[in-house]
């Protein structure tokens, strides 16, 4: 491997030079169909928790309440998701995926998981279960929510 500048070695800019790669990447395969990576994350999130409140998701997502908002509109009006009366409460909504919002949820992940073959193509099995458990580690260690990118705020435009 050649050895380049200094920076080259570096563990956070080589997490950060993969990282935006693998961001463009899914972008930019997701670009066509009129979604932005947050959409998947959003849609991955409500098929796991199908029913919660939009103030549980969130709390779970670390998003404000008005961003939840925007992005609970979004994915209604795409008619990937639906709010409903929650029957315990008739002041709040429960959280459901429709038909669509179900089987875009699949298309998605699986053009993810090609993402992910494609960006650890030069791993074998046993060092990609490596490199993940260790990236999870230093995840939970810096306090980051399993699952919930930093910037899934819908008002930006990256």
């Amino acid at each position: 491997m050649p050895e380049g500048p200094p920076h080259a070695r570096s563990p956070s800019f080589l997490l950060t030079q993969l990282g935006t790669l693998a961001h463009l990447r899914f972008a930019e395969r997701l670009r066509p169909l009129g979604l932005h990576p947050r959409h998947y994350g959003m849609l991955g999130h409500l098929a796991a928790a199908e029913g919660s409140s939009q103030q549980a998701l969130a709390d779970a997502l670390g998003v404000h309440r008005s961003a939840m908002v925007a992005l609970v509109d979004d994915l209604e009006n795409r008619g990937l998701a639906e709010r409903r009366r929650d029957p315990a409460d008739r002041r709040a909504y429960t959280l459901h995926l429709t038909g669509a919002g179900r089987e875009l949820h699949g298309r998605l992940k699986a053009i993810a998981e090609h993402e992910d073959a494609q960006l650890l193509a030069g791993l074998d099995a046993g060092e990609r279960r490596g490199l993940v458990d260790a990236l999870a580690r230093l995840a939970s260690a810096q306090g980051l929510a399993p699952g919930v990118h930093p910037r899934l705020d819908p008002g930006r435009a990256d």
